[in-house]
């Protein structure tokens, strides 16, 4: 919505303009939003059908645009019903929420039709018993017999937590129905041949055998109904939040989660597997683990190309926060391998648009780039990407080292790649990306007994570069340097052990021997500067002491006070006794 400025008092027009922006800012932030739905609901003290129709619209416009963030949020879909209801009538109201035909049309094919829809959504679920309680009592008020027992025949197959008592409802009425509704017809001519091969001829008493084994045969399903259903209890009685919310859930929650579509991806029933991972992304909508689950399980399925695609862009465009791109990337991947590139491309770009000099997702168009034109189309987008405004520093450097290791891996020329970190150094002075890569570049180098020597003076120089020129910490550039130790113990020559002493104890050795870290702390560059400067230090910053200053009564501490931000009493001067 582009403008609050209708609809309230200018204060509310004030406060919805700010919380908007936020929302605008962030739209991620839960907090934001609610903040923003709350206030548009009170315009006018609460709206109804009287309320300022600029002001009806507002809120309208909040309500869809937080619910196409948050579709999960029933709670929220009845609110808004129930605003709609008090604005414009049953008819608005059912545009929003369903359950409001149910209980306001006459007609009971609309009705039937509303219901056989929830069927499909949430008649699996293990907890959908008030489901088809409230179905079986529409068809009841129409006294539909018939369609009430094809109800619960449908039921007393699902594995849910009050199954009994549908299957004694089930028994019950099936003692008054007719043969052929209580059996698929090819096993209704089954039981039939089976009873006259028995030797009962009167029809009366065929009628009574059938019957009888018609229910053992239901027995039968109640005692397979009754299994499943326990199989299913142990993580049915670990589900504690079944419902959306944005806050976090627990590992036990995630994990008995991936512990219960273990189970039913072995059962082997597509349905019912397809099923608990559509529930399952309702409770861990904001976890792309369970999307990209679900899209690997169902690639595995035979010609489910269509199905795997909306899996990924329900992920993708509705409920992943675009800050984790992965799953947007894996759905390129996967568009790519169906040939369609350009919306592969389009995917990456699209999530440029919004993250801009997202590393993770600048190497992945790079190298689909290149997969796709070759290597100077993927060099083409680093540099693109380098030049950009929109990469900070160190995401420039990264791709630095990203171009260099394309054509060093995939060009074949170490030449070329060095060439590249070199002019680029000077750059990156503070890049722990940089210099990693870059002294493993040259470490990873091919080399002989004659072209060592040679590749020796790179990686000392690469580690001379990251010990005197880099604003690496010194915690860095121990770790980098314990690399190049490592290197002149297995590869060095008979020198290498004096060299390996003199860096060991600059590196490791406490700070009064660490020499050149001495040179990189003086504003000098001289070591005595420094070593003036320890032997001031006692426990604090310190503060070179002037003799002359002490001589004219002058304090040697209100220079240390003055850095501090601080000016305390009686720092001015000091008597000589």
């Amino acid at each position: 919505m582009a403008d609050y400025s209708f609809g309230g008092t200018d204060e509310e027009n004030a406060e919805l303009k700010k919380l908007n922006n936020e929302v605008l800012e962030d739209s991620d932030n839960f907090e934001n939003w609610e903040k923003l739905v709350r206030t548009a609901e009170s315009l006018e003290g609460g709206l109804n059908r009287n309320s300022n129709p600029q002001a009806i619209a507002a809120t309208r416009d909040i309500y869809d645009r937080f619910l196409a963030k948050f579709p999960l949020l029933f709670g929220y879909w009845k609110k808004y019903a129930d605003l709609e209801f008090s604005i414009a009538g049953t008819e608005a109201a059912e545009l929003v929420q369903p359950r409001i035909t149910i209980e306001t049309s006459h007609d009971p094919e609309v009705i039937r039709e509303l219901f056989e829809r929830g069927a499909t959504s949430v008649g699996l679920d293990f907890l959908a018993h008030p489901f088809w309680d409230k179905y079986l009592e529409f068809e009841e008020r129409l006294e539909s017999s018939d369609r009430i027992f094809s109800i619960l025949d449908r039921v007393v197959h699902i594995p849910m937590h009050q199954y009994a008592r549908y299957f004694e409802r089930y028994r019950q009425l099936a003692q008054s129905r007719p043969l052929p509704e209580l059996l698929p017809a090819d096993t209704l001519e089954q039981f039939l041949s089976d009873v006259k091969r028995d030797g009962y001829t009167g029809e009366g008493d065929i009628e009574r055998e059938m019957r009888t084994r018609i229910d053992a045969f239901h027995l039968e399903i109640f005692q397979r109904t009754q299994t499943e259903t326990i199989k299913r209890w142990t993580y049915e009685s670990e589900i504690k939040r079944p419902y959306f919310h944005v806050t976090e859930i627990d590992e036990m929650q995630l994990t008995n989660w991936r512990k219960y579509l273990d189970f039913e991806e072995v059962e082997g029933d597509y349905n019912r597997t397809t099923f608990l991972y559509e529930r399952c992304l309702v409770t861990c909508a904001l976890y792309d683990e369970f999307w990209l689950r679900y899209a690997r399980w169902m690639l595995a399925q035979p010609n489910k190309e269509e199905e795997v695609r909306n899996i990924y862009q329900r992920a993708s465009m509705i409920y992943v926060p675009i800050s984790r791109p992965k799953i947007r990337l894996q759905y390129a991947y996967f568009e790519e391998s169906c040939e369609r590139v350009e919306l592969a491309k389009d995917i990456h770009q699209s999530i440029l648009t919004i993250v801009p000099g997202n590393i993770e997702t600048i190497v992945s168009l790079a190298n689909m780039s290149r997969r796709r034109g070759g290597l100077d189309a993927a060099i083409q987008i680093y540099k693109e990407q380098i030049d950009s405004t929109d990469c900070d520093i160190y995401a420039k450097a990264w791709l630095v080292s990203e171009w260099a290791r394309l054509l060093w891996k995939i060009k074949g020329s170490s030449e070329e790649a060095r060439q590249v970190f070199q002019k680029n150094q000077h750059w990156y002075l503070d890049s722990r990306s940089f210099w990693t890569n870059y002294l493993q570049f040259e470490l990873e180098q091919p080399t002989s007994a004659e072209t060592e020597s040679v590749q020796y003076q790179r990686i000392k120089q690469v580690h001379d570069d990251i010990r005197k020129k880099s604003h690496l910490p010194p915690d860095l550039i121990k770790e980098l340097s314990c690399y190049y130790l490592v290197y002149l113990l297995e590869r060095g020559t008979k020198e290498a052990a004096k060299e390996y002493m003199a860096i060991d104890r600059e590196v490791n050795g406490p700070f009064s021997v660490r020499t050149t870290v001495k040179e990189k702390l003086a504003e000098d560059g001289k070591i005595a500067s420094t070593e003036r400067r320890m032997a001031l230090e006692n426990g604090h910053p310190g503060v070179e002491v002037d003799e002359a200053a002490i001589r004219r009564g002058e304090n040697p501490y209100t220079k240390y006070y003055q850095q501090q931000g601080e000016n305390p009493a009686g720092s001015g001067t000091v008597s000589m006794l």
